[in-house]
Parts: C-alpha cells; structure tokens; sequence
C-alpha cells in the first residue's frame, strides 16, 4: 500500500527522465543482431528491458550492463543466434515476448518462451500464425497461442507475409526487426487498420540508423532486404509515457514541468499527448531539446482519438475530473488487452472514488468530479499505478494497493515523484543527522527533538525492523525480491521509544546481534531503500518537519533540508559506546562496525557519504550537550 502525498506547492522543475522502454528494447535487439560491437547510452533498467537482456543472453548474445551510467554494451552476433538451452523468460513483457519469437526462430532449435502468470493471459494469435507460414513449428505448452509455447526454426523460410495489426502494431515491429537476418529477403503487406502506429514507424527509423535496407514499395507493403544490421552507438531518449505523467502533474497543479532530452522531433508517437493538453488549455513549449508543460487557470474537457499514443489514455483519465467539461476518448478499444483490461480499470476505480465514468467499448467518458479518498486497485499494471499516482498528487487520500508493480518500466518513478514535491519540501523544519553507526546521532537527534519540540524518526530503526522480519520469515537478506516484498507490506509504528511491526513490540529484537549481521545487506537493497525512503518523506510532510537521523538523510532522502548535520566518531570512540549500552565486548563491536561501515559507504544505492553543505561535528571526546549545544546554534525552527 502506498498513500499519495499531495502537493503543498506546484512544482517548477526540469526532469532528467530515464530512457524509454520501447527504445531500449528495439535498440537491444537491433545491437544484438548486429556486426559488433554497440553501445547504448541512457538505457531504462527496468523490468521489461531486463528480460530482454536475460533472453538476448540465452541467445548467445553477449551484452554488457552499467546501470549507474545507465549503458550497455552489446556485441553482436552477425544474426547468427545460438540458444544455450535454457527456457527464454519474458517476465511480463509484451514487448519481450513478441520481438522474442521471431529471434527464437533463427537459433533454428527448439526454444522454449515462458513467464509470468500475467503475459501468459495475454494472445499472440496473430504472430504465431504467421510464424507457421514461414516453416516455424510451434507447440504450446497450454492454452492454443499463449505462452508458453516451443518454438522450432530449423525449417525457417521467408515468404511474401500477411500480417494483422488491428490489435497490435508489435507483432509487425518483431518481424521487421528480425527480417534483415532471415535466409533471404521479406515481403511484408499489412492488414486491417493498424494501431499505434508511431511505434511501427520508431521500429523503422531505428532500422534504418542500424543500417537496415527497409522499402515501402507501396502503402502498407514493404520489402527488407536479407543485409544485416551494422553495429552502433546509441543514445535514448527519455520515455515519452514516463513523461505524460509528470506533464500531467504540471497541468493539474498550475505548476512547470520540463523534460530535459525530450524534444519535438522524438521518435516516440506518445509526445502527442501533450498536444491534447494544450487543446486543454495548459501552456506547451516545444523545442529541439526539450519539451515543457505549464498549468492553467482552467482545464476543459477534450474528445479525442488516442488510436496512436493509447499508452497515455490512463493518463488523461486521470485529468479528465478537473476539467470544466466531460471529456472522452475513442479508438483504443485494444489496451483492453494489455497488463490489464486499461479501459474497464481506469472507469472502475474512478467510479470508487465517487467520479462518473462510462466504459464505451472503444473508450471511455469521464464527467468533471471531485474526487473522494479511496484505494485504487492497480491490477499489478504499471500504467494503472503511474497514472492514479497523479490523482494522488492534486487530490487527498488517494491510496495505491500495489505501487512496486511500477518497476516494469520505471522503478524509479516515485523518487522523480518525489522532485515534484521539492518547492513544498524547502517549507519543512527538517533537520536531518547523518553519520555512521555508533557515532552519538541517535542520542544526539533524540535531545535536539526534545529541545526544539519537532518529532524525532530513527530511520536506522526502519531497516532494522525489516531485518528483523527477513530474519523471522527465515529469508536469505540477499534475495532482493522477497526482502522488497516484506518492506512493501510490513507496517512500522514508533510510539516513543518504543517499536512495533505489524503490531507486534520488537524494540530491543532489532537491536540483537542477529539483526546486526544482516542490517546491511537488507539496507543496501535498492528496493527496499526506494520504500522506505518514501515512508520517511511522507511521515516528515505530515508533521511539518522533524529530526531524522540516518545515513543518506541529508543526502537523498531530505537533500535541501533546513540544516544538515554529519556526526561522526573514531571507530574506537563508538565500539566503546556501544559496548557500555550492551555489554558486549568492545573488539567483537569494533569488527562489526568496521564491516558495516565498509558496507554503508560502497553500496550503489544512496551510499553513506558526506553532503557538501553540511555541519561536520566529530563527537569523539564530547558530551551530548556539547555536540547539541553546537548543532543547535546553526538551526532555527
């Protein structure tokens, strides 16, 4: 569960988004099936990009990854894929599982394609008949063309292809992208009124860059020429329906909004949504760079076709209550069909937080509304979560019931929520103690709360708390998904000094020796640092400020606080310390702490480090009140 903090203040900011999904994926598989060596700069890591890269591997592709820089390096293999024998996992990606497929049919040995329950639900029908056409032997392992399904290309020959694409524009951008690496050259005629089909001419645009000889002989035919693709560095942009939301936002909130990266000649068909917003009323400035986004005094409603950006109809459905008229969107009767029936999800939880909506089969209408609290049902979809984010952010007590399912394409998502929440945050009394373990700062944040009458969050009291259940449940505290999954659900409530999870009183077990050996790798888990950082936020926000104390509060979880403190101590000085609050033996506490420092500091997510513009105190040899005295003369409630 996550409930959406609303904004005090509208925001004015320029986002750095990641890269798109879409681009990723088509540039992973175009690098893949390349001669050499390619470079991919601003890749998203997220869900659905890391299936690729797993699949790609069983392929025999060798590829490289730098999240921190957010590249990768991909050496190809000249079309000549091998698989390693392993099952192809797509997780829950339609992008993965349907630009698999046809790839799977050149390794020309059986290879089988799995994964998640939600994409088995999920129809290929289309693309596995014409994979039959051309020699492809296809038995599924359930349900008549679902996954998981073997596939067999040893028999693969090309033909002139028919291929449907009223329901998705993916299966013909799968076998576009596989084309140039077929035994001989592809005629491809396109059938029925096609989908979004600035995603066909992305996949295109990025053939042609990779050194594809694609044709349109006539509208609706092509001709690809059996030549390969040529290794390339990439750069990506950002994501398109990543950005509608904070677009959105920007609309919604009378505030500014620029995506950096972004411009007017994207190769992402879903930078039409901003035009629908400015047929609202916002303000939209476009140029080659960027793309930028100022809300009004008043929104109107719009009807509009969405047939080619539909990944943002969630987006504008969310907008839809604050407009001064009814609005209604048509033409994407298809995303009934995706992570979720995206049509039927977004009227059924608009209609529980008490605003008219109606399902048209095509589409849907919303009527102007307030909006009531309520939790809305995300259906593990990305779209549905992202979308209801933004209700949240402009309306109270919107409440999400599954808001980790955002990973599939944008993990990151509520921390550049939270750079929306900035100008607001600047009005919080936020003191915020960063030191490592041992060094006086709970003590220290305990007496300066006292003194100053602001609340007081041990944050270092979080992570052991979910240690503590890790260890409980008897879970391996490297297994990253199952420890994300216990800091999603678990609650933690501090009352005084003591605390209780899940309503049961564990303050001195996460102070035991047991919790100590395992709190490190539970707090250098990404996932777990993004939840529970955002419980530190939101737990500040409603009270206006407080004393937290941690080890990357200053940093990243308050990084404009009102005053930042680094204390610190020499590791003699707080084994000492500790070893008189426990009783244990100081050299057996000194070896803890000097691991656990190396840990905190060399870990990738928020390591402990030192803000630039915060007040060092070494507490080594101070008392208490000496070190308070001196932190309190710096800072002004």
């Amino acid at each position: 569960m996550l409930s959406i903090d609303p904004l005090t203040k509208p925001p004015s900011i320029d986002l750095k988004l990641p890269g798109s999904k879409s681009i990723t994926n088509r540039a992973l598989v175009l690098a893949a099936l390349a001669k050499g060596t390619s470079t991919l700069h601003r890749a998203l890591f997220a869900e659905d990009t890391l299936a690729m890269i797993d699949c790609l591997r069983k392929l025999g592709v060798n590829i490289a990854t730098d999240e921190l820089n957010e590249e990768i390096v991909v050496t190809g293999c000249a079309g000549q894929l091998r698989s390693n024998g392993d099952p192809l996992w797509v997780r829950q990606s339609g992008t993965t599982a349907r630009f698999i497929m046809p790839l799977a049919a050149l390794a020309q040995t059986e290879v089988l394609i799995n994964g998640d329950p939600q994409i088995l639900k999920r129809p290929h029908g289309e693309l596995f008949d014409v994979l039959k056409k051309m020699g492809v032997e296809i038995r599924f392992e359930g349900e008549e063309n679902h996954l998981p399904a073997r596939i067999n290309g040893a028999a693969l020959h090309v033909e002139k292809l028919h291929v449907n694409v009223e329901q998705s524009s993916q299966y013909l951008s799968a076998l576009l992208l596989s084309a140039p690496c077929m035994p001989n050259d592809m005629a491809l005629s396109l059938d029925g009124d096609a989908v979004s089909m600035p995603y066909l001419q992305m996949t295109l645009s990025m053939m042609n860059t990779f050194g594809a000889s694609v044709e349109e002989v006539k509208k609706n035919q092509f001709h690809i020429r059996a030549s390969g693709y040529k290794a390339k560095d990439y750069e990506i942009e950002p994501d398109a329906s990543t950005a509608s939301y904070f677009f959105a936002t920007a609309a919604l909130s009378k505030g500014r909004v620029k995506v950096e990266g972004l411009g007017k000649a994207s190769i992402q068909g879903d930078i039409e949504f901003v035009d629908l917003l400015e047929q609202m009323g916002a303000e939209v400035t476009r140029n080659e760079q960027a793309i930028e986004v100022r809300g009004t005094d008043v929104l109107q409603g719009v009807h509009a076709s969405m047939k080619n950006f539909s990944d943002t109809a969630p987006t504008l459905a969310v907008i839809a209550p604050s407009a001064s008229t009814p609005s209604s969107v048509s033409g994407i009767g298809f995303i009934a069909y995706k992570e979720s029936d995206r049509i039927a999800a977004v009227v059924t939880e608009l209609q529980k937080l008490g605003i008219e909506a109606e399902d048209n089969g095509d589409g849907f209408t919303i009527q102007p509304g307030t909006v009531k609290p309520g939790i809305v049902h995300t259906y593990d979809d990305h779209r549905i979560a992202m979308a209801f984010t933004v209700l949240g952010l402009i309306s109270n007590g919107v409440t999400l019931d599954d808001p980790e399912c955002v990973a599939k394409t944008a993990p990151d998502f509520f921390e550049y929520v939270d750079q929306l929440r900035l100008e607001g945050d600047q009005e919080l009394a936020i003191l915020a103690i960063d030191g490592p373990a041992g060094s006086g700062k709970t003590s220290l944040a305990k007496r300066i709360a006292n003194e100053t009458g602001l609340e007081y969050l041990d944050t270092g009291a979080m992570y052991r708390s979910v240690a503590a259940k890790v260890i409980e449940e008897g879970i391996d505290p490297e297994d990253k998904e199952l420890v994300i999954a216990i800091a999603n659900r678990i609650s933690i409530v501090f009352e005084g000094e003591e605390v209780f999870v899940e309503g049961d009183r564990l303050t001195d077990t996460i102070r035991s020796p047991q919790v100590n050996a395992v709190v490190s790798y539970v707090a250098a888990n990404p996932g777990v640092r993004s939840i529970l950082r955002r419980a530190q936020r939101s737990w500040a926000r409603k009270r206006g400020g407080g004393v937290l104390e941690g080890r990357d509060i200053g940093t990243v979880v308050f990084p404009q606080a009102r005053l930042k403190v680094y204390v610190t101590a020499t590791p003699e000085e707080r084994a000492k310390r500790r070893s008189l609050e426990s009783g244990r033996p100081m050299e057996e506490i000194l070896q803890e702490i000097t691991g656990r420092d190396k840990i905190d500091s060399s870990r990738m997510d928020s390591p402990l480090s030192i803000s630039n513009d915060a007040l060092m105190v070494d507490s080594t040899g101070k008392t208490i009140d000496e070190v308070a005295e001196e932190i309190l003369s710096s800072f002004h409630v």
